[in-house]
């Protein structure tokens, strides 16, 4: 019984290395939207100070404020005894909100799927197009 309460207490230790680990998830999947972001922002227009400015500030408050209320002041809220995601979301509230959150759950954990599948290639279609501004003869 002491075993498994001093494993419980070590779920909710927080280290240095596992915060390290949280910002690059974080920041790792959305620290590559400025990169569209800057693109289409910019389209085939001149590039000004303002414009150069106003696209920082964009990225710049939408990352801070995407990471500030959604994965700590929401994300972090929802522990399920050290376990996080959509499906301890749906264990948390299953018992308040009934069945029917099961859908919800199904569809949250299938974009999650879906995001994980579809980056890689978007990452690498943008980096190809990125290289064809310095290199237009690529094929």
């Amino acid at each position: 019984m002491e075993t498994a309460n001093h494993n419980h207490q070590n779920l909710n230790k927080i280290s240095f290395a596992g915060l390290l680990v949280a910002l690059g998830i974080v920041f790792g999947d959305i620290g590559t939207s400025p990169l569209y972001t800057f693109a289409a922002i910019v389209g085939e227009r001149e590039i000004t100070e303002t414009l150069a400015l106003g696209a920082l500030s964009a990225v710049f408050w939408t990352l801070t404020l995407q990471t500030t209320i959604k994965y700590i002041l929401i994300v972090l809220s929802a522990d399920n005894k050290g376990e996080g995601g959509v499906f301890s979301l749906y264990t948390l509230i299953y018992e308040k909100a009934g069945k029917w959150i099961l859908y919800p759950t199904i569809i949250g954990g299938s974009f999650i799927l879906a995001e994980g599948i579809i980056t890689p290639p978007i990452s690498v279609s943008s980096a190809v197009e990125g290289l064809r501004i310095y290199a237009p003869n690529l094929p």
